[in-house]
């Protein structure tokens, strides 16, 4: 197929962009380079620079494509907070923009990737997907009125559209920015050069840490499998590891000497996260192959920022 991959420079865009240029699609690449490197974009993807908004440019990108993988988004929490008009405008008004586009030029299929984080707080867990959404942020604000507005363009349109809610996402070649890293990249980077482990509250709050290779199985399976047209869908191990877990596992993998401090003063988020990937199992055929433990050893093995530990 012909496809069109929002975000591309991104970690998980890049990423997915490799596996469909292996699978012998034609990929085209769309981004921004606002946090992105243009560098991770895999050879052989037709990058375009700009952004979602720029609706000239959407068309003549999607002139005879196929599928869209919609990834462009801005996805800090903390940065949410402080910016929640920019969070709207990019990932409520720039889905809004490509939906538009993709009505206007033909394209029949979008993937489009939210997030686990629209649950917010929930008093049961694995967290399903008819659970009723409590976002906690404008970051997953932003990402459930998007996920309406793709369903909704869509059923309008009679375009199809697959929703996947990706849960905490981790692999070589993550974002690391300076302010507020993701705690895997971070953890990492910590052990390998000596220094602290900083765990926000008691460490006691759970995750869902999938590893990158099996979201990418996740998003080729949803833009080619048939029968899943408005689906949403979650993507995690179906697994849960406290913050604990997390440091002792980098803590043993990289055979560091470090030591965990302790910030209660912090917020540690929501207390607990799991994902039912039921759903993702019956519709997508979809099973992770990684445990936490094999995708930092993974991740070890593969970012050269983390050579030191091995």
């Amino acid at each position: 197929m012909k496809i069109l991959v929002t975000g591309v420079a991104g970690f998980l865009g890049s990423a997915l962009a490799q596996r469909l240029l292996e699978d012998g699609h034609k990929v085209l690449g769309l981004d921004d380079l606002s946090t992105g490197k243009e560098e991770v974009i895999p050879a052989g993807v037709e990058f375009e620079l700009g952004d979602m908004l720029d609706r000239p440019k959407l068309w003549t990108l999607l002139q005879d494509v196929e599928c869209v993988y919609h990834l462009a988004a801005k996805v800090a929490v903390q940065e949410s907070i402080l910016y929640p008009r920019e969070y709207n405008s990019t990932n409520v008004g720039g889905t809004v923009s490509v939906m538009e586009a993709m009505r206007d030029v033909g394209v029949k299929r979008v993937v489009f990737t939210s997030s686990g984080a629209i649950y917010g707080a929930q008093k049961a867990q694995p967290l399903h997907e008819l659970m009723v959404p409590s976002p906690d942020s404008p970051y997953a604000v932003s990402k459930l009125s998007a996920e309406f507005y793709v369903k909704t363009i869509g059923k309008l349109w009679g375009i199809e559209t697959v929703t996947l809610r990706i849960f905490n996402a981790y692999g070589p070649g993550q974002h690391l920015p300076a302010d507020h890293p993701p705690v895997i990249p971070n953890f990492l980077k910590q052990a390998v050069k000596g220094g602290s482990l900083i765990v926000h509250n008691s460490g006691s709050q759970t995750r869902d840490f999938v590893y990158l290779d099996d979201v990418v199985n996740a998003l080729t399976r949803a833009g080619t499998t048939s029968g899943v047209d408005g689906a949403t869908i979650n993507i995690g191990s179906g697994k849960e590891y406290s913050v604990l877990d997390l440091v002792n596992n980098v803590v043993e993998l990289t055979g560091a000497d470090t030591e965990t401090i302790y910030n209660h003063k912090a917020t540690g988020g929501v207390s607990r996260m799991r994902a039912d990937i039921t759903r993702a199992s019956k519709l997508l055929g979809y099973k992770p192959k990684f445990s936490l433990v094999d995708g930092l050893a993974r991740t070890l093995e593969l970012d050269p920022r983390f050579k030191k530990a091995i």
